[in-house]
């Protein structure tokens, strides 16, 4: 990997993260690694779900499954 593309990839999980919108790659290896059994989101449904979980009334920030 270019040193480019890893700086541009460190920004864009940045901002992402900066608007609530947590890291699809980082949740795939997450439940890669500590849930193997459960079935992975695609990132369209994981998007629209970190979408729906921000502004939904009554509910806090992301927690996570564990």
């Amino acid at each position: 990997m270019t040193r480019l593309k890893l700086v541009c990839e460190m920004v864009t999980q940045t901002a992402r993260l900066m608007v609530g919108v947590p890291d699809y790659k980082t949740y795939v290896a997450h439940r890669q690694a500590v849930h193997p059994d459960k079935e992975i989101m695609t990132y369209e449904a994981f998007f629209r779900e970190r979408q729906a979980a921000r502004y939904a009334v009554g509910k806090g920030r992301f927690r996570g499954c564990c």
